[in-house]
């Protein structure tokens, strides 16, 4: 059967008592409780909603499959993978309990059972966040977590094709949706025990001064980037500093020529520290890892991607001041996106207004990020070194860090994240994308686990 859902659940398949009905992710609570009224109304113990505008293919075989699973599992949502526009089959990841994107990517079509809208509360008045609200308060916790089947259950013809930006959740357009997303998560973190309050964190740690130690560094992992190697390099030694720092740059292995650049621009500045991993099985957080264990590396280790460069000669500046002006262990600045010549794309500046500092520890388990650049103390890393990962391991570490200690915020653009075709981020297939959506969702889940049992003790 071919069905263009609306707004007014209908029944489609009687005897089951399943109606389907349109649904878009972004709702209000008054669409969820007229929902929830259309649905008693038709006594139905079964809705297979629509999220997304467009057409549905559907049989009556796998609507029957899709229910006998929700019933065999006890669970109160389900979702599949499916094919799209008749020909591409699209996979979906597992839902975890670290799965708090707001942006989780269900496909187009979930099934729930219809008792599931009794979990909502009917105080609560949302414009934006009412289906991201009934996910977390319905299915958010074992053993209700959605389940994933993985069969391509229906076809999904969409209306609108285009694809969203990794950058959404952070445009200034999207930003009252991203403020009442913060408040859903909040409430649905205090209610499971996972919420953090400012009460609770530490403040800095006196900094463990070593004269042999200058007090930052610059820190660039890099594997085969002789394009932009060395825009990397000189934008991090033309900052000024009132404290001596070095650049250390962990090049793991390149074979197109960036080592030689590197030797001669050591050989030209001794601030340059160029080291290579005996190591072949190094990622990004493991360079990280060997850059911290240096004897070179200072007190403070501040980020710089291989690809990217510094925007001002005080953005190193900047950044460590803000350790002792915000009493912090670790610092995220700004960035501006361009493309490699330098010219601004959209959205422009990245500032991450999503962190506060009342509630920013919080809502960095509802987001995909927390900015850049990023700059640690060194004996804190020592103690929670960064996994081996070329994804995610920067995020993993300021989660850590954000459990215990404040996080200082520079709301200015300090960096130049620039986009080009060589970029590991330019273009990223579904199975890419799905890969790393499932790490961090990990690292959320572990996070998440630990903040209860904290909390618990």
């Amino acid at each position: 059967m071919i069905y263009h859902a609306t707004s007014k659940p209908v029944l489609i398949h009687e005897s089951e008592h399943c109606a389907l009905a349109l649904l878009p992710a972004i709702c209000s609570s008054d669409d969820v409780r007229a929902l929830r009224q259309n649905l008693s109304a038709l006594e139905a113990k079964w809705v297979v909603l629509q999220l997304v505008h467009g057409k549905l293919e559907l049989t009556a075989q796998e609507l029957m499959r899709m229910i006998a699973v929700l019933k065999d599992t006890g669970r109160r949502m389900l979702y599949s993978d499916f094919r799209q526009g008749g020909a591409d089959r699209c996979e979906c990841i597992d839902y975890q309990e670290g799965s708090l994107r707001d942006d989780f990517d269900f496909g187009p079509v979930v099934l729930l059972k219809a008792d599931a809208f009794d979990c909502v509360d009917d105080f609560a008045q949302y414009r934006f966040g009412a289906f991201y609200d009934l996910r977390l308060q319905s299915c958010g916790c074992k053993p209700f977590l959605p389940f994933h089947l993985n069969e391509y259950l229906y076809t999904f013809y969409p209306e609108n094709m285009s694809s969203g930006s990794q950058f959404d959740y952070v445009n200034p357009r999207n930003r009252e949706v991203q403020l009442e997303y913060e408040v859903v998560l909040t409430r649905w973190l205090d209610k499971c025990g996972g919420l953090i309050t400012t009460g609770v964190l530490k403040p800095a740690e006196p900094l463990p001064i070593d004269d042999d130690r200058p007090l930052a560094s610059v820190v660039i992992p890099v594997f085969n980037r002789v394009r932009t190697i060395g825009d990397a390099v000189c934008s991090a030694l033309q900052q000024q500093t009132d404290f001596a720092y070095n650049v250390i740059v962990v090049d793991n292995h390149s074979t197109d020529g960036t080592t030689a650049v590197l030797a001669q621009l050591a050989e030209k500045d001794q601030r340059v520290v160029h080291l290579i991993p005996e190591e072949k099985t190094l990622l990004i957080g493991g360079c990280w890892n060997m850059a911290i264990g240096s004897p070179q590396c200072g007190h403070y280790v501040v980020q710089l991607d291989s690809d990217d460069m510094y925007s001002s000669s005080t953005s190193l500046q900047r950044m460590v001041d803000a350790f002792s002006q915000q009493n912090c262990m670790a610092v995220v600045g700004s960035y501006r996106l361009t493309d490699f010549d330098l010219n601004e794309l959209p959205p422009g500046v990245i500032d991450h207004r999503e962190w506060t500092s009342e509630n920013g520890m919080n809502n960095a388990l509802r987001i995909n990020g927390l900015g850049a650049p990023r700059a640690f103390r060194r004996d804190l890393l020592v103690q929670y070194p960064l996994p081996n990962t070329s994804y995610g391991e920067d995020y993993a570490a300021m989660l850590r860090i954000t459990r215990e200690y404040r996080l200082g915020r520079i709301y200015e653009p300090l960096y130049d994240c620039r986009r080009w075709s060589g970029n590991s981020d330019a273009s990223l297939s579904r199975e890419k994308i799905n890969r790393n959506n499932l790490y961090k969702d990990s690292i959320r889940t572990i996070e998440l686990i630990a903040r209860c049992h904290r909390l618990e003790k």
